[in-house]
């Protein structure tokens, strides 16, 4: 609903579609306060941040493996220091590849190497948690290529974890079970097909 209103807001002409359009976004931003904790009028205001035609924003997440076959993750400072796979939102003027080694480097001080495009997936088909906006979800298997561990502002742990030992706090708005276990497979199986939905 919020997307609708959003890129009714963005095209139209009329003064009395756009209030209507300006209405259904309100209207949107009521229906998410009474299923969060959140005032309408903040979530308001957070919708009428986003302008233009809606669109998915895009999240890149690199699966990096060591020579023993151990996948990198890291402990998120913002989400009670769970762990997830080293990523983020991606950013203008970059390749997808191009953002996920920045945020493999930035968050885990690694240097990698994108070598596979291993998934793209609806973040709301996946099982996550709730979001306000629509979502994608590209995880790219990486080589790792040099570096050392160190933590940044957003991470306070970096370390490798073999797929029958990883870590039971995950940061689920970033990373699931099945996510970390498919990349395993990926990892296992470079000619295999990239999953999408």
């Amino acid at each position: 609903m919020q997307a609708v209103a959003q890129t009714g807001i963005a095209f139209v002409r009329d003064p009395y579609d756009r209030e209507r359009y300006e209405m259904l976004r309100a209207l949107a931003s009521r229906i998410m306060a009474a299923h969060t904790a959140t005032d309408a009028a903040r979530i308001d205001q957070l919708f009428a941040g986003e302008t233009g035609y809606a669109t998915p924003k895009i999240d890149v997440r690199g699966a990096v493996f060591d020579a023993e076959g151990r996948i990198l993750m890291v402990r998120e400072v913002l989400d009670g220091g769970r762990w997830t796979l080293p990523g983020g939102w991606a950013d203008v003027n970059l390749t997808a590849a191009e953002n996920v080694v920045k945020e493999v480097r930035e968050e885990s001080g690694f240097e990698a190497r994108a070598v596979k495009l291993a998934a793209c997936w609806d973040r709301a088909r996946q099982g996550h948690g709730a979001y306000a906006f629509s979502s994608l979800k590209m995880f790219f298997v990486c080589e790792l290529i040099g570096g050392v561990a160190s933590t940044s502002l957003e991470t306070s742990e970096v370390a490798f974890f073999a797929e029958d030992a990883l870590p039971v706090e995950l940061s689920t708005g970033r990373v699931l079970p099945h996510q970390l276990h498919r990349m395993f497979a990926h990892y296992r199986a470079p000619r295999m097909p990239t999953d999408f939905e």
